[in-house]
């Protein structure tokens, strides 16, 4: 069963700063201008204690750097420590591709550490080793985890609870950010709501969501500084596994290198390949209907119906292990790939020519993700892409607050 207690969060003080101005994406999904333009915001934007960069007048590199800049601020006053513990409800409000309103509504709190694998906390995709290189460096210095992992609660009544939360919990700090989205967080320290959030966490394990390498980085930590306050938890934002709560979208693959005219021909041995739509929207629509891959290139669109064979060969019921077989079982070294949600953003980097070819692949279904985790095994990195991100800066957790 899943370990979940509130903490002393530290946040913002809201009359020193506007809430719009300082919350910023998870490191993860900032390009640099993106972080460029975050950092120039505001200098007390998360952006520059999340994804940090040297300051070589002053002798740091980045990770030493970002720790620095959150003790100015916490001797500033622009951030100041909770006076006791607490869970902080989490409400993303948006609007979907279609136009409707929805919400995701979840709880920020410290979730326990399972290194050994004994089925409290269940990871669902493979890491890799430089971004848990990278998020390792900036906890050793910083002792701080500045954004949330993402865990799903597999047992009932997380989300009542949050909702019976909310009204004790006085007026949400709020901020909106570039895509629209409402953020809002809600400070519960009443001790029967913190009891009741606890048991809906607790009463059974926790399904990583996103964030693993977050989460991988905060056992290597634990096993390198156990006598550290803390380290035994990392921050999560904890949502119900229900999908009301979820909004589940696919991540994308455009490569630079690969021979583009030949490929759709190549395809054939693994996919019935037939020609798409080529409005992307209308090509993602078709995948879903059909129950194919969609690929992109300068010269067209196709959709890329997986043979029984490979079927049958690939690894998982994934279409991310499916084009992964097929790639390497034809010999195609897809070179250094990205990764791209959005169906349109992925066919403008192809006609711009940041990419001569990708490949769209449909969203990974909520009881995917649940079998495959619950089978003890993980999905290729870059599977899943949870819609909206919750964003860093709306509380964070030192390991040992002062």
């Amino acid at each position: 069963m899943a370990r979940f207690e509130p903490f002393r969060g530290t946040t913002y003080d809201p009359d020193r700063v506007v809430a719009d101005d300082v919350i910023a994406p998870p490191y993860d999904v900032v390009s640099a201008a993106s972080r460029q333009q975050l950092a120039t915001r505001s200098p007390y934007n998360a952006i520059h204690v999340e994804l940090p960069v040297p300051d070589p007048d002053a002798g740091r590199d980045a990770y030493e750097n970002a720790a620095s800049i959150f003790d100015r601020w916490h001797a500033e006053g622009t951030v100041r420590v909770g006076e006791r513990p607490a869970y902080y409800v989490y409400r993303m409000t948006f609007r979907e591709e279609d136009g409707s309103l929805r919400a995701t509504t979840g709880v920020l709190g410290a979730l326990g550490l399972d290194p050994d694998h004994r089925g409290d906390v269940l990871p669902h995709e493979q890491t890799t080793s430089k971004d848990k290189h990278d998020r390792l460096s900036l906890l050793r210095s910083a002792r701080t985890n500045f954004s949330p992992i993402w865990g799903l609660a597999v047992g009932d009544g997380l989300s009542s609870a949050c909702v019976a939360a909310i009204p004790d919990a006085g007026e949400p700090w709020s901020a909106t950010d570039d895509s629209g989205v409402l953020h809002e967080r809600f400070t519960v320290t009443d001790p029967d709501l913190i009891g009741r959030i606890s048991a809906a966490v607790g009463g059974a394990p926790v399904l990583i969501a996103d964030g693993h390498h977050r989460y991988e980085t905060a056992c290597t930590y634990w096993s390198e500084n156990p006598s550290v306050p803390g380290s035994d938890l990392v921050l999560a934002l904890v949502v119900e596994l229900a999908e009301e709560q979820l909004a589940v979208q696919a991540i994308h693959r455009l490569w630079s290198n690969v021979d583009d005219r030949a490929l759709p021909q190549l395809l054939t041995r693994h996919f019935e390949v037939t020609e798409g739509p080529a409005d992307p929207i209308a090509l993602r629509d078709t995948m879903g209907e059909v129950g194919a891959l969609g690929l992109i290139t300068r010269s067209g669109s196709w959709l890329l119906r997986p043979t029984e064979a490979l079927e049958a060969a690939a690894p998982d019921d994934l279409d991310s292990s499916r084009l992964a077989f097929a790639l390497q079982d034809l010999g195609i070294d897809p070179g250094a790939v990205t990764f791209q949600h959005g169906a349109t953003i992925v066919r403008d980097a192809v006609l711009s020519g940041e990419a001569n070819a990708a490949v769209l692949l449909r969203p990974v279904s909520i009881a995917q993700i649940a079998r495959t985790a619950r089978g003890g095994s993980r999905m290729p990195p870059k599977s899943t892409f949870f819609h909206p991100k919750p964003r860093t800066g709306v509380v964070f957790r030192e390991l040992d607050p002062s």
